[in-house]
């Protein structure tokens, strides 16, 4: 089972860049154009399904807003810091 993490605890677990702000972390990539957004959406897409949580992704010029919650909990979950944190690894 899936345990809801404290405030606190997002806070210590929070990757760089990311936010936490109503029950959700949130975090906003940034690229030199739209087609460079949309190809990382469709990589965090692929990221998202292998492991089988599925984010919110708003795709703008130069933009992809992500936010992760575990919809069934909730909150935030060690699930959606997890894939934060790999949604980073692809970004760089």
């Amino acid at each position: 089972m899936v345990d809801l993490l404290s405030d606190e605890e997002i806070a210590e677990q929070l990757p760089a860049d990311w936010d936490h702000e109503d029950g959700e972390i949130v975090r906003t990539y940034e690229f030199d154009s739209y087609l460079d957004g949309v190809g990382f959406a469709a990589g965090a897409g692929g990221v998202a399904e292998d492991a089988w949580h599925h984010p919110e992704m708003t795709i703008t010029y130069g933009e992809v807003e992500v936010r992760l919650s575990t919809h069934d909990m909730d909150g935030v979950t060690h699930k959606d810091i997890d894939l934060a944190e790999r949604f980073d690894d692809i970004y760089e």
